[in-house]
């Protein structure tokens, strides 16, 4: 894909001796205790009607969009950091909803429109009893190992054979693409006790506590924003590790990465395993917050948009990912609102003024404007 966008190892900056600079350090201070102090004060404790109140649903568009965050960050380090470009990014994160979202649904109970044990699409449906794979779907534990052994188990035998036959570049983007668009038909299908074109929905609680109010609202925020903090150092600490360095090897030159005794295979398979669990999480983060899953997370379009949120904000560099989750969600969320009608026209046009005048993305522009005013 190097046709497409400029290969960011020419303007990857050095690595530096320490995990993260002091100003980076404060940066990452300063950001849990928005997320884990000041949010929740203007939220919960400030009156509605005061200007400094934060409402339920900026609340909610922020929780959604660092989700989004964290599966951006994990594009960059199989994109920005490995070369590999992944158009399939969107089943790993459907799958970890839908794990999430399988417990959420026997949380529910008698709740539901049918008044049944079982969810209501299986009632419709004349079900008897549950599909096997629903065996443990009533464990909170055994669904989060789930939420990070599913997707991280697709993602190795995807990957162990797509490595190994030596597919790359924008060969192993289609098949990515193929795969996150088999599995979208798939889980289309009633039979397969995913709740078909509907999906998941009308979820009431989590470890039998409403999720519904404010209190719990907060609680999933503050980890969301917490796990994506956490995402960011672990990926910091990376790439900067003697492993992350042959990632960066194998993007720029991977035929020398073989011809120094270094296997690329494995290092690609392991990253990207770990991207694929990051995603995972991160849809399980999203299911209980916005309230939905269904098949379209699945589709082709969704793990385009991934990529476009790490090559706007500027691969190769982290932070860059998550300012452009930031940004093209809270563009989306504006225009869907005045202008829906014109929002995929302008993504279209911001990915390509992207791809010819800030192949770096966004940071790439604040990196670019600071040599500048110091001279």
């Amino acid at each position: 894909m190097s046709a497409v966008l400029p290969n960011p190892s020419a303007m990857t900056p050095a690595p530096v001796r320490g995990l993260l600079t002091g100003k980076a350090w404060g940066g990452v201070l300063a950001a849990i205790v928005i997320i884990s102090v000041l949010v929740p004060i203007l939220n919960l404790m400030v009156p509605e009607g005061s200007a400094l109140h934060l409402s339920d649903y900026a609340v909610q568009l922020v929780a959604k969009i660092m989700c989004y965050a964290i599966c951006a960050l994990a594009m960059d380090l199989i994109w920005g950091y490995t070369g590999i470009l992944s158009l399939g990014h969107g089943v790993f994160f459907a799958l970890g909803g839908y794990a999430m979202g399988m417990y959420l649904m026997r949380q529910i109970g008698t709740d539901g429109q049918y008044k049944s044990e079982m969810p209501d699409f299986m009632v419709f449906l004349n079900w008897k009893e549950y599909p096997w794979h629903w065996a443990l779907s009533d464990s909170f534990v055994a669904q989060m190992l789930f939420v990070v052994l599913v997707p991280g188990l697709l993602a190795f035998v995807f990957g162990y054979f797509a490595f190994r036959s030596r597919i790359k570049g924008v060969y192993f983007s289609i098949i990515t693409q193929a795969l996150t668009y088999a599995a979208m038909l798939l889980f289309f299908r009633n039979e397969t006790g995913f709740g078909g074109n509907n999906g998941f929905t009308d979820f009431k609680r989590i470890l039998d506590i409403p999720l519904q109010t404010p209190s719990m609202r907060m609680v999933l925020f503050v980890i969301t924003g917490l796990t994506l903090i956490g995402f960011f150092v672990f990926a910091r600490w990376l790439v900067m590790s003697k492993f992350g360095r042959v990632l960066q090897a194998i993007r720029d030159a991977e035929s020398r990465v073989m011809f120094t005794g270094y296997d690329p295979i494995r290092y690609k398979l392991t990253i990207w395993v770990i991207s694929a669990m990051m995603c995972g999480i991160a849809g399980a983060l999203y299911v209980p917050q916005v309230g939905i899953i269904n098949p379209g997370e699945m589709s082709p379009a969704a793990s385009i948009e991934i990529a476009i949120w790490a090559a706007v904000g500027g691969r190769g560099t982290l932070i860059g990912p998550i300012v452009g989750a930031f940004f093209v969600n809270g563009a989306k969320s504006w225009f869907t609102q005045a202008f829906p009608e014109f929002w995929l026209y302008f993504l279209g046009a911001l990915f390509i003024a992207v791809t010819l005048f800030l192949p770096q993305g966004i940071i790439g522009l604040f990196k670019r404007s600071k040599p500048e005013a110091k001279s």
